[in-house]
């Protein structure tokens, strides 16, 4: 498959200018998020994702929360 395009618009929310992939877009300012339907191109499946794990493979499970290295930058309790 193609690289996706960057695209912009506003949000048809709030009217915040925003940018997506392929049309499809979600809004940090006030969550508003388009349909997947609305975008430029079809998604691609799953079997076309080049991070799906091979037949026979697991994935590595990762721990919950951020990294260690981030938790140093947050400081204590998080």
């Amino acid at each position: 498959m193609p690289a996706p395009e960057l695209t912009e618009a506003e949000c048809r929310r709030c009217g915040t200018y925003i940018a997506g992939l392929d049309g499809r877009y979600a809004c940090g300012v006030c969550g508003w998020v388009n349909d997947h339907s609305e975008g430029h191109r079809r998604l691609p499946r799953a079997d076309e994702d080049p991070d799906l794990p091979r037949k026979g493979r697991k994935r590595t499970p990762q721990p919950p929360g951020p990294p260690p290295e981030a938790r140093t930058l947050l400081g204590p309790g998080h």
